[in-house]
């Protein structure tokens, strides 16, 4: 069954919800919206990795998420993902129930191989150029699915050396995450040839600005239909996890994808 994954940034400044759900308050109550509307995961992150965004401080980012993650795993009625790139973070998470580490870094920064090789979660290994600071300035590639196959060769590779065994690893693209339009289309259009590593697919397209390029550069609040229109084409092409921020839409939309693909 593909699975939806809701999206919850307490964050403020996020691209499309930044500041709605900062307080532990009302993050609570849209966790349980989204649960309510059918996600099977939610992602909790403390940290916008928009175009231009900057770091956070770790303490900021803990007490953003910590607080978040622990009131809704009170609940026990939905597996937590963090969104986060910080070993400390991801450690603190951990410790408080996380089900699941999301890195856009792809376990890249200090300590964070060494935090993951301890637990038994599953890990999310993104793909991006750059960083959120200046990704969108000028990305290149020669062959993007190529380029994004040999960076997750080299991320299995070294999770594996550290003791992480490959059966926990996830594997999304990194759309809008150094990618031009065209990258983005090319690898959604050819998603299926990373079902060779074997491995589930994320996918987070979302709203992202790839979406508002191709109906007339709607703003973010209209790209409903073309969101769901991307979240039909990436299932079908084989993707496990679909990372959204309008949950009971992507999970209707989904029904009739699982119907289609009984009869392959």
């Amino acid at each position: 069954m593909i699975q939806v994954m809701g999206i919850l940034n307490v964050t403020p400044d996020s691209f499309s919800d930044g500041g709605a759900f900062q307080s532990r308050g009302a993050a609570v109550q849209q966790a349980h919206r989204l649960i309510a509307e059918g996600a099977h995961i939610i992602d909790v992150g403390g940290e916008s990795t928009r175009p231009g965004a900057v770091e956070v401080s770790l303490q900021e980012e803990l007490d953003r998420v910590i607080p978040v993650i622990e009131a809704i795993k009170a609940t026990g009625q939905v597996r937590l993902s963090v969104d986060t790139s910080k070993a400390v973070v991801m450690e603190e998470a951990l410790k408080v129930g996380v089900d699941m580490i999301n890195d856009v870094r792809a376990l890249q920064e200090p300590g964070t191989l060494q935090v993951c090789a301890t637990t038994s979660v599953p890990i999310c290994l993104m793909h991006m150029q750059g960083q959120p600071s200046s990704m969108q300035k000028l990305p290149g590639y020669t062959d993007v699915i190529k380029e994004v196959s040999d960076f997750f060769k080299q991320r299995i590779e070294a999770c594996q050396t550290m003791g992480i065994h490959r059966d926990r690893l996830l594997l999304d693209p990194g759309f809008g995450f150094g990618k031009t339009l065209a990258h983005n289309l090319e690898l959604l259009a050819k998603l299926d040839r990373f079902k060779s590593f074997d491995l589930p697919l994320l996918i987070g397209i979302s709203r992202k600005s790839m979406i508002g390029s191709l109906l007339d550069d709607a703003p973010v609040g209209k790209r409903l239909n073309g969101s769901l229109s991307a979240a039909v084409v990436a299932a079908m092409k084989g993707s496990d996890i679909i990372r959204v921020h309008d949950v009971k839409e992507t999970v209707e939309a989904l029904r009739i994808v699982e119907g289609v693909k009984q009869y392959e």
